[in-house]
């Protein structure tokens, strides 16, 4: 189904009686694709956000879980970032244009609550990973871009890898089954409990590990991970982003949920997962 077509969208909701949605449709991308194609960003995520929740209200979905994404908050936001954050200054300006499109998202479910009483929730993962992941070399997430990279470069015993930017940026790394099960924890939250942990005009939680790296140690991670033994070189020319990207998860811990697979660990299945899964990937 094409989420871009309205009435495609509209369609599938009648037909099908939905009961629940999790929506994590979106187009994304690292810095590279995110700087190439700004208006295709924005105006997918937005497509794809306002097609899906009000065909779903349209329907009668009465529950509804919206995945954002950590770059709604501030460039420069007090690390870690809590949800408070949000539009409390400007955003980086390399990944603006879908983040507007994601706190859209955000507010768009805030007001079909406010409006229509439905419960529709929101929840900002940190940078996801994972098997089944998009490993395009150019327009791919660091994580995949980098497994890619340090994997080639092991496979043809090249003396070194080029890692973009300064190698000291922190970001912070979520496997995607610890996503998937955090989504489900917070869709079957009592609505009771949902509330009494988020306002009215806050209504999204983040959702990570509390825990981060600089580009630096994930390099020397995905090195060991890939058997790369040559060396790292950072390309201090290309764009860093944001100096640090660390999510507050207090709140989703004080409601009893804490993500379980450590990055070293979820690297390696990862790995596992893409040496199985070649010839899919370079296709």
């Amino acid at each position: 189904m094409d989420l871009l077509n309205q009435d495609a969208v509209r369609s599938f909701f009648a037909n099908e009686h939905i009961d629940e949605v999790y929506l994590a449709a979106a187009k994304v991308g690292g810095i590279v694709a995110n700087n190439n194609y700004p208006a295709d960003f924005i105006y997918e995520n937005l497509m794809i956000e306002c097609n899906i929740i009000h065909s779903a209200f349209i329907a009668g979905v009465k529950r509804l879980l919206f995945l954002g994404s950590s770059c709604i908050y501030p460039k420069l936001a007090e690390q870690p970032m809590q949800e408070t954050a949000l539009l409390t200054a400007t955003l980086e300006p390399t990944n603006e244009p879908y983040a507007i499109a994601k706190i859209a998202g955000i507010k768009l479910c805030e007001s079909y609550n406010r409006q229509y009483g439905v419960d529709y929730r929101s929840v900002m993962p940190t940078n996801l990973y994972g098997e089944n992941d998009n490993f395009h070399p150019e327009n791919s997430h660091v994580i995949p871009a980098m497994m890619r990279r340090f994997h080639e470069a092991a496979e043809s015993n090249a003396p070194e890898v080029v890692v973009w930017g300064t190698g000291a940026p922190m970001r912070e790394f979520l496997h995607v089954d610890d996503m998937a099960e955090a989504s489900v924890f917070v869709m079957n939250l009592s609505k009771a409990v949902y509330a009494a942990n988020t306002q009215e005009m806050l209504s999204h939680i983040n959702v990570g590990t509390g825990i981060d790296c600089t580009i630096a140690e994930l390099a020397q991670t995905m090195a060991k991970v890939t058997g790369f033994n040559g060396v790292i070189r950072f390309d201090a020319d290309k764009p860093d982003g944001a100096p640090r990207k660390l999510m507050d998860v207090s709140r989703l811990a004080n409601m009893g949920w804490r993500a379980s697979i450590s990055l070293e660990v979820g690297l390696s299945s990862t790995y596992r997962w893409f040496l199985a899964s070649q010839a899919t990937i370079r296709a």
